[in-house]
C-alpha cells in the first residue's frame, strides 16, 4: 500500500500551508492556505495546486487563519466539491474570514484593473469572488475534538486542542496503510487567555510540525494582564487614549477579555470605554461567544460569574463607518482596538493619524511587527512616521507588550515534540523561515529524533508502516 506526503505550501516559508497525503489512489489535503509576499510570486502560487482539485477527495483544516484556509474558494472554483473537515468554531470563523478575503480579492483586482485599463493592458480576474466563497461554505463539515471520523480510503482522523486560536486543532491521522501521522497545525502556548492548553503530542510514526518560532524565545505570557493595567492606568490618568493595533480574530478578543477582568478585579483605577473599531472583529467576537465549549476553566468560570467575556458596561463595538469616524471627535480617556495589526491598512491608520501627535496618548503594540511596516517603525521609536502620505510627529508614548504571542516558541516546540522522539520515524518541519526550521531541527535531534527533515516546496516522502 503506497502512501506519500507532498509538501506544497509553507515549506521553508510561513504562509500558504498545504500538505497532500496520497493513499490508495485517494488524496487528502491538510490545510489550503493563502500565500503572502511579493505580488507576482504569490499570485502565481495562489493560482496553482499540487493536484487537479477535481481529484482531491477531502480537506482537513487545522484552523481558520487565512494562511491555512484562504485558498479554499479558489480550490472550489477549480472543481473541488468534497468535504472540508474542521472543528465547529473553525467552520464558523472560516465563513467570515473567507467572505472578508473574497471582498479584498475583488477590491484588489478592481484597483489594479483601473491602472491596467489606462495602460491598455488586459484586465485581471480576482483570485476568487464572494460567490466562490459562498459556494465553499456548504462543504464545511464541523467535527468534535477527540472524536474520530473517517476520510474514506485515506485515514481515521482525530482533532485535538492546539491552543493557538479559537477552534484550532492538532490533526492525528491513522492512515489506512497502518502508519500514524500527526500534523501540529499552528501550536499555541500553555497559559494563554480564553483557550485551553495544547494537547500533548499523540503517539506517531510521522510528525509534521510548525516551526514559526523554532529558533526564537518569545517573552513569557505571565504578567501580561498586570502590565496592560499599568499602561491603561498611566494613560487614563493623563486623560489620554490607548490606541491598540490588533488582528481582528484572537488578539482583539484576548485584550477585551483582559480589560473586563481588570475592571472587575479593581485593577483599573478609573475605568474608561473600550471600543473595538472593526466590523470583522465584531463578527469574530460574536463567534467566540457562540463557542464557550472551547474555553479554558478560567474563562468558563469568569463567564459564569460575569455573564460574558466580551460584553460589559465599558465595551463598545462599531458596525459602520459613521460610528468609526465619530470616535475621532470623542474626548477623554478611552481604549480603541482596531485593525490592521501591523498598522499597514484599515481603520487603525485613521486612529494613529488623529492621536499620535498628542503626548497624553499611548500606542500599545501587542503583536509582532514585520520589517518595513508602520508598526515596526513605531516599535523602533521613530520620531516621525508617514501616514496617508503625510509626515506626523510621534508624541504619543509607544509601549510594547510581546507576551501575547499565540505561537509556541523554540523551547515550547522542543518540549512538545520531545516525548515522541524514540518512536517517530521521521519529523517534517514546515511553516517557518529556513533558519527557524533548521534551529528547531537541531534541537529535536538533540532530544533524540533520528530523522528530521526541512522539506522544500514540491518535495514528497514515502510513509512506510
Amino acid at each position: 500500500m503506497n502512501t506519500r506526503i507532498h509538501f506544497h505550501g509553507a515549506a521553508r516559508e510561513v504562509t500558504g500551508s498545504m500538505h497532500l497525503i496520497e493513499c490508495n489512489g485517494r488524496m487528502l489535503a491538510l490545510d489550503c492556505g493563502l500565500f503572502h509576499g511579493r505580488r507576482e510570486e504569490t499570485n502565481r502560487k495562489n493560482r496553482s495546486f499540487p493536484c487537479d482539485p477535481r481529484k482531491l477527495d477531502a480537506v482537513v483544516l487545522s484552523h481558520a487563519h487565512i494562511d491555512h484556509c484562504g485558498r479554499l474558494p479558489r480550490l472550489v472554483r477549480e472543481g473541488f466539491d468534497g468535504p472540508i473537515y474542521a472543528t465547529a468554531a473553525t467552520c464558523d470563523l472560516a465563513e467570515i474570514l473567507l467572505a472578508d478575503s473574497a471582498y479584498i480579492q475583488e477590491e484588489d483586482a478592481a484597483y489594479w484593473n483601473k491602472k491596467r485599463v489606462r495602460r491598455g493592458d488586459a484586465p485581471i480576474a480576482p483570485l476568487y469572488t464572494a460567490d466562490d466563497a459562498a459556494v465553499t461554505f456548504p462543504l464545511l463539515r464541523p467535527q468534535r475534538l477527540n472524536t474520530p471520523f473517517e476520510v474514506e480510503g485515506v485515514a481515521r482522523v482525530t482533532l485535538h486542542e492546539a491552543g493557538h486560536m479559537l477552534g484550532s486543532a492538532i490533526v492525528e491521522l491513522e492512515l489506512d496503510s497502518g502508519a500514524r501521522l500527526v500534523y501540529s497545525g499552528d501550536l499555541g502556548r500553555a497559559g494563554r487567555a480564553i483557550l485551553r492548553d495544547p494537547t500533548p503530542l499523540p503517539p506517531c510514526e510521522y510528525l509534521v510540525c510548525e516551526s514559526t518560532y523554532g529558533g526564537r524565545v518569545t517573552p513569557d505570557n505571565q504578567g501580561m494582564r498586570e502590565q496592560l493595567a499599568e499602561v491603561l492606568n498611566e494613560t487614563f490618568h493623563r486623560g489620554g487614549k490607548v490606541i491598540v493595533p490588533a488582528f481582528a480574530v484572537g488578539r482583539t478578543q484576548v485584550i477585551v477579555y483582559h480589560y473586563h477582568q481588570l475592571v472587575k478585579s479593581g485593577l483599573i483605577e478609573r475605568p474608561a470605554p473600550i471600543v473595538v473599531d472593526s466590523p470583522l472583529a465584531a463578527r469574530a467576537t460574536d463567534i467566540f461567544r457562540r463557542h464557550p465549549e472551547v474555553f479554558d476553566d478560567e474563562a468558563a468560570n469568569f463567564r459564569a460569574e460575569a455573564g460574558s467575556l466580551f460584553l460589559s458596561d465599558w465595551a463598545e463595538y462599531t458596525r459602520n463607518v459613521e460610528d468609526s469616524k465619530a470616535l475621532h471627535k470623542r474626548k477623554g480617556p478611552m481604549m480603541v482596538i482596531s485593525a490592521s495589526g501591523m498598522c499597514e491598512f484599515g481603520r487603525i491608520l485613521h486612529h494613529l493619524k488623529n492621536n499620535i501627535g498628542d503626548s497624553r496618548n499611548t500606542v500599545l503594540i501587542v503583536g509582532y511587527q514585520a520589517e518595513n511596516t508602520l508598526g515596526r517603525r513605531l516599535v523602533e521609536k521613530a520620531g516621525q512616521v508617514r501616514i496617508f502620505g503625510e509626515m506626523y510627529d510621534v508624541r504619543a508614548a509607544v509601549k510594547v507588550l510581546n507576551g501575547f504571542s499565540a505561537h509556541a516558541n523554540a523551547h515550547e516546540l522542543a518540549d512538545w515534540t520531545a516525548p515522541r522522539a524514540a518512536d517517530c520515524r521521521a519529523a517534517f518541519l514546515i511553516h517557518g523561515d529556513p533558519d527557524q526550521s533548521e534551529k528547531l531541527a537541531e534541537a529535536m535531534r538533540g532530544r533524540g529524533y533520528r530523522n528530521v527533515q526541512v522539506p522544500s516546496p514540491g518535495q514528497a516522502f514515502d510513509l512506510h508502516r
